[in-house]
């Protein structure tokens, strides 16, 4: 995983200001909603002039994407991630992925962001789209790297769009609904292990080639 941009969505800002007013943003749209928040509120909180406010984020939506990006980073796999030579390494890439995923996705701050752009998808269709856009960002990184793998003949033939959604399935089951309606509690470090390896295990059930297979092609 990696805190580097990917095409169409911005790094995470590293300076102390920009921490400043994005932390000032996100208390103001869970307190008040996005549509009622406005930039000279958030200027406030921040304790910045709206002068600087501005010269970082030209807009609201400028805003809310940072907050979102800022946990994305977080979990987002490396655009240039080589593919994996062997199962193993395959294997143990997708655990690694899957429970930070889980880990990042289902603390309470991100399940906030996700609520609010339910509660506000009427009124503010953009909060959902931003969402939508950082969330596609670190799905679609993980089927291209699929498609790696398939090339060097780790993993059987198939659509590596609908392998990530059927890997993501499998990771999530009813979890990310139980964390919405906030009916279970942040996963535990050994329940989120654990749905990481048995995701990846189902998966590999389905998709991996036979190791003879695999390493005839990567002899060839």
């Amino acid at each position: 995983m990696t805190k580097s941009a990917s095409p169409g969505v911005p790094p995470a800002p590293e300076n102390a200001l920009c921490s400043r007013i994005i932390g000032a943003a996100f208390a103001a749209f869970m307190a008040k909603g996005y549509a009622n928040t406005t930039m000279h509120e958030i200027a406030t909180r921040a304790k910045v002039s709206k002068r600087d406010l501005y010269a970082n984020f030209p807009n609201k939506q400028a805003l809310l994407l940072a907050c979102i990006v800022n946990r994305a980073a977080r979990m987002r796999l490396a655009p240039d991630l080589p593919a994996p030579r062997t199962l193993q390494e395959l294997a143990a890439t997708l655990t690694t992925f899957g429970a930070t995923v889980i880990r990042e996705v289902t603390q309470r701050a991100v399940m906030a962001v996700y609520r609010l752009a339910i509660s506000e998808a009427v009124r503010s269709p953009d909060v959902a789209e931003t969402l939508n856009t950082s969330r596609s960002v670190n799905r679609n990184a993980l089927a291209q790297w699929l498609a790696r793998a398939q090339a060097v003949g780790v993993l059987s033939e198939g659509d590596p769009q609908q392998m990530m959604e059927q890997f993501f399935g499998l990771l999530w089951g009813d979890l990310m609904l139980s964390r919405l309606l906030d009916a279970v509690d942040v996963p535990k470090p050994e329940e989120i292990g654990r749905r990481a390896r048995v995701a990846t295990e189902s998966f590999l059930k389905i998709y991996a080639k036979p190791m003879r297979e695999g390493r005839k092609r990567g002899n060839q």
